[in-house]
């Protein structure tokens, strides 16, 4: 992919885009694949300001035999990445500033076309916000975002709730993948997609959105990469992480030869590398450093909004019971007496029970004037409260180990449990949000559009059928749970937290007799949310790939 004017061999890898604004500058980010030298940012109106970006490489960027892109990775080995940033100050409100970046290498000067950037904006400027989430390089996602310029024309922000990409340390899925829907490609309208049906064979490339709007990122569990290795494939890497405290135990057991000087550097990042981490996706982002906000948890005021983003995500596990499956309820039976190899259920990564970091954090920013002030309250994280998914199941909480033997003390069955009356959603952190009078909580993880209002009038929006769905579970499609597990209360159908969906209030899907669905998960029709802060309505649209000519619906809207 070259979004450069270059006529070099070097071209900019991505086109360059928008971070985290404040009232008077905000952060202009590109990446390429050569160090370089006098990488700027020209911006004003004749182009004739500049400022020299910083350059950081990325540490744990790879590829390996499943990428698909140019080059020898038979192995899994390094690919070298660098990023650049450089932060314009002295900016006004409401004024809409020209900008190009260029990079220089080799004595060949690549630079990006011409985009335009603006600080955060006042207070009661008409805003559009796009809701999205779970792109992941799957199918529709090129068509959606094309769909949403084509309807909407410029967003003024993207708030993105997880999962961007599959496997977080593999390069090409966020720039060049050569299938075509990598991450920055379709969000700058550089992809190139195909979707062939009866009707026709259409490209799609995406929309130009964060090269003019800035993009609010959260952690998802494809933010997550679990123990480092230098020769695992990525997928394996990807799975394979267990809990902080299982390798903290590790490590004490062999610290004396891990780390023989005791260095508190040695110790983090052993136990970092021997669970999971999030480096690349800290690394790709900017986020605001302040005393409180960090890169797992921050809030930020835009405009009328209250943005407030929480880590709230865990390792998705396989409800597959079959005997060597690493699964969520269960070990595989072949690695019973293996425990380095256990995957110790679905694990939460970051606390968000009642007295953790995050929680007290969360506590005092629901305190505070900038939340309390807000016009608009909106809370953004991965995983669902309230979905006819199939992640609502087991309960957001940190499994239960049980170990069975048999009379000689053979492990016969490793199994996790998940009490209902723990879920730290539910339990701990929905009673902060009502009480807060908070106006949306928005999430993904389940590949579906379903929406949902509490009896305190708090609605819930999962629009995250943008690529491809994992289906709904009502009626006869029930969630794959454990047959003995019915003491637990786990709920086959509808959302296991007890809300009926809402029916879409403006053009419904209807089933095959007619009636009216709560939902759209399909492989075909392709879904996006826009939040208007001038109207203070979501408004949900939809988009059928099958017949490419067609008109793009708008099918619910709610205030907020």
């Amino acid at each position: 992919m070259s979004s450069s004017n270059s006529n070099s061999a070097y071209s900019l890898l991505s086109d360059p885009f928008l971070q985290f604004p404040t009232e008077s500058s905000i952060k202009v980010v590109w990446f390429t694949e050569f160090p370089g030298v006098k990488h700027k940012v020209l911006y004003g109106e004749n182009l004739d300001k500049e400022v020299i970006a910083s350059t950081t490489q990325l540490s744990r960027t790879r590829e390996d035999e499943q990428s698909k892109v140019k080059g020898d990775y038979s192995q899994t080995r390094r690919r070298e990445i660098w990023r650049h940033e450089g932060e314009i100050t002295g900016l006004h409100q409401g004024e809409k500033i020209p900008y190009k970046v260029v990079s220089l290498f080799e004595n060949n000067k690549m630079e990006s076309k011409i985009f335009s950037l603006t600080s955060s904006p006042k207070k009661e400027t008409p805003l559009k916000i796009l809701l999205t989430s779970d792109h992941q390089l799957k199918p529709m996602v090129a068509a959606n975002l094309q769909k949403v310029v084509e309807t909407i024309d410029q967003v003024d922000a993207i708030f993105f709730a997880g999962d961007l990409v599959n496997i977080p340390d593999r390069a090409s899925e966020w720039f060049d993948d050569q299938r075509g829907g990598a991450f920055f490609p379709c969000l700058q309208g550089l992809a190139n997609y195909k979707i062939k049906n009866e009707e026709a064979e259409m490209v799609y490339h995406g929309g130009q959105l964060i090269q003019f709007a800035p993009l609010f990122p959260t952690i998802g569990n494809h933010e997550v990469m679990g123990k480092w290795s230098k020769n695992k494939r990525l997928s394996k890497q990807f799975v394979d992480a267990i809990p902080r405290e299982v390798a903290q135990d590790i490590y004490l057991e062999k610290a004396d030869i891990i780390n023989a000087n005791y260095d508190d550097n040695i110790k983090e990042n052993w136990i970092k590398n021997n669970s999971f981490n999030t480096d690349t996706y800290e690394e790709i982002f900017s986020f605001p450093q302040t005393e409180s906000n960090n890169s797992h948890h921050y809030a930020v005021t835009f405009g009328d909004i209250r943005l407030v983003v929480l880590q709230v995500t865990n390792i998705w596990r396989s409800p597959s019971l079959e005997k060597n499956v690493t699964g969520r309820y269960q070990e595989a039976e072949r690695q019973f007496n293996n425990p380095e190899n256990w995957g110790y259920g679905q694990h939460i990564f970051k606390s968000i029970e009642k007295g953790s970091k995050q929680y007290q954090w969360l506590e005092k920013e629901l305190r505070s004037e900038a939340f309390q002030q807000a016009k608009y309250k909106i809370v953004m994280f991965h995983h669902p409260v309230h979905t006819l998914g199939g992640n609502i199941v087991p309960p957001y909480t940190n499994p239960i180990q049980k170990i069975n033997k048999d009379s000689d003390g053979n492990i016969t069955e490793i199994r996790y449990e998940y009490p209902q009356e723990n879920d730290y959603i539910i339990r701990d952190l929905m009673p902060l949000l009502e009480t807060a009078n908070v106006n949306l909580v928005f999430y993904g993880h389940s590949h579906l559009w379903n929406r949902f209002i509490s009896s305190n009038g708090i609605n819930f929006l999962e629009s995250s059928n943008v690529g491809n769905s994992y289906g709904a579970h009502l009626g006869e499609n029930k969630r794959l749970i454990p047959p003995d597990y019915s003491p637990l209360n786990y709920i086959e159908i509808g959302d296991a937290n007890g809300l009926n969906p809402v029916i879409p209030n403006l053009a419904p899907l209807i089933d095959e007799n007619n009636n009216p669905l709560p939902y759209i998960a399909s492989n075909e029709i392709t879904v996006f949310s826009i939040l208007d802060t001038e109207k203070g309505t979501v408004s949900s649209y939809y988009f059928d790939t099958r017949q490419p000519n067609s008109n793009v619906i708008k099918f619910d809207e709610f205030a907020i």
